[in-house]
Order: structure tokens, then C-alpha cells, then sequence
């Protein structure tokens, strides 16, 4: 008789911890789904921040080749400097 106590004490207690795993086990799948959702979010920001970096470095680098080229073509320039004007002195007669 008391054997039968303590399988049908164990058995209560492995019902319970089966319940209580699956309780836990649902928490943790919505979790889940709920984290997956926030990393799918996540990856995509990621993309796009990734094509607005292509895009800036794009940019940059066309600036920075015009700027050069700037540069390059006031170096090329020669400075002009004004012509003197002859001055009119009057001649006396």
C-alpha cells in the first residue's frame, strides 16, 4: 500500500512538472516568435542602413574626386596679374 502511495505521489508530481513545462514551454515559444520578429526587423534596418552607406560612400567619393579636380585645375591656372596701363603724362608744346 505504501508503495502504491509513493508511485502515485510521483506520478502527481510528474503531471504537474509536465503542466508546468508547458506553460513554460509556451511563454517561451511566444517569446521566441516574439524575438524572431524583432531580429527579422532588425536584419532588415540592417539592409537598408547597409544600401544608405553604399550610397553615402558613393557620394563621398565622387566629391572627393571633384574636389580634387578642383584643386588641380587652380594650381593649373595662371595667376593673372594686371597689365600695367601707361600712365598719359601730357607733353607740353
Amino acid at each position: 500500500m505504501k508503495r502504491k502511495k509513493t508511485w502515485t505521489g510521483l506520478a502527481a508530481m510528474f503531471v504537474l512538472a509536465l503542466s508546468l513545462t508547458a506553460c513554460k514551454d509556451t511563454k517561451t515559444l511566444q517569446e521566441n516568435e516574439q524575438l524572431k520578429a524583432k531580429i527579422a526587423d532588425l536584419q532588415r534596418e540592417n539592409g537598408q542602413l547597409g544600401n544608405n552607406m553604399e550610397i553615402v560612400t558613393a557620394d563621398r567619393d565622387a566629391l572627393s574626386k571633384e574636389l580634387t579636380a578642383l584643386k588641380t585645375e587652380r594650381v593649373r591656372k595662371p595667376k593673372r596679374t594686371a597689365k600695367k596701363v601707361p600712365s598719359h603724362t601730357h607733353r607740353r608744346k
